[in-house]
């Protein structure tokens, strides 16, 4: 494999890692900050299709001015977590069916004549 190719592995793994952590995280600061770590993986895979327009106007516009915004209302926010999670349980049935839905129905419009032909 050439350099080029691993840096877009390496790249592409902390994407997909950072952006399972923005909707994985509790508290929402870590999951801004992940949010920023996602964009900057995708400003360096965007570079590495020599795309450097797209790449820079990701960091300055996403990272500058939204993430800043986005991070100055979750710090003004008095988040009330408990009762977040109250209903988490009696909602998690309905939440599986719809993944699984989702999922499947995504899965047929990918492969219409079935996953194994």
């Amino acid at each position: 494999m050439s350099f080029p190719v691993i840096v877009f592995y390496l790249f592409a793994g902390w994407l997909i890692f950072s952006a399972l952590m923005v909707i994985s995280s509790k508290n929402s600061v870590k999951a801004a900050l992940f949010l920023v770590l996602t964009f900057v993986s995708a400003s360096a895979i965007w570079l590495l299709l020599e795309a450097e327009f797209l790449a820079l106007s990701l960091i300055v516009v996403y990272v500058g001015a939204v993430m800043v915004l986005l991070l100055f209302v979750v710090m003004m926010m008095d988040i009330d977590y408990a009762a977040l999670r109250q209903g988490f349980v009696k909602n998690l049935p309905l939440a599986i069916i719809s993944a699984v839905a989702f999922f499947w129905t995504t899965v047929f419009l990918y492969y219409p004549r079935g996953i194994f032909y």
